[in-house]
């Protein structure tokens, strides 16, 4: 089974010949904690609004590296795969499939962050997408479940992109930018 995806890298500003690697999508290795940190730190104003509070470790390698071992614990007991997006410039960006249930239900819910630096550009929703496929085809969930706040257009817009569609809100869904926040949520049926 193989969880990784090459992207397309046309639209980042990476002029041909400069770097030939493709965009990436991966699973997360604990090898990543330093730059997954970085890229944290590049990132935290842009996805302070967005994003539960962090405490200062969790901008750290080692805080990092610790929030690592806790998904791949997850992963080996199938119920999370996270992935690391990655450009010619390093690590942009995050996508996870968590919460998975198997049984009747075969769902699980997805959760993105792209670099500030690669937003507006397709990324994310190229990400997305390439979740869905192996969600569907490796991973065989029949349902994957994403909540964003009201006024995330354009996490909305990426969602929409990929095929799914809206299903409701919850009200005070999850604790975000440390205040419990409506969340807009959306599905998209697989098989």
């Amino acid at each position: 089974m193989s969880l990784m995806r090459n992207l397309d890298n046309s639209s980042l500003g990476v002029s041909p010949g400069e770097d030939d690697r493709q965009c990436l999508l991966r699973p997360v290795e604990l090898s990543d904690a330093s730059a997954v940190a970085a890229a944290y730190r590049r990132n935290r104003q842009h996805l302070a609004p967005w994003e539960p509070a962090r405490p200062e470790e969790f901008f750290t390698a080692a805080g990092q590296e610790a929030v690592i071992q806790a998904k791949l614990k997850q992963y080996q007991l199938g119920t999370e795969v996270p992935w690391v997006v990655t450009t010619p410039r390093g690590i942009a960006g995050m996508v996870t499939l968590s919460g998975i249930v198997r049984g009747p239900f075969l769902s699980a819910n997805l959760g993105y962050w792209i670099d500030q630096a690669c937003t507006g550009n397709g990324l994310a929703a190229g990400a997305v997408a390439a979740v869905v496929s192996m969600a569907t085809k490796e991973l065989n969930l029949h349902r994957i479940q994403a909540a964003t706040l009201p006024h995330n257009a354009a996490s909305q817009a990426v969602l929409r992109k990929s095929a799914f569609q809206q299903i409701g809100v919850a009200p005070s869904y999850l604790q975000i930018a440390g205040e419990w926040q409506d969340h807009v949520l959306f599905q998209r049926i697989l098989f």
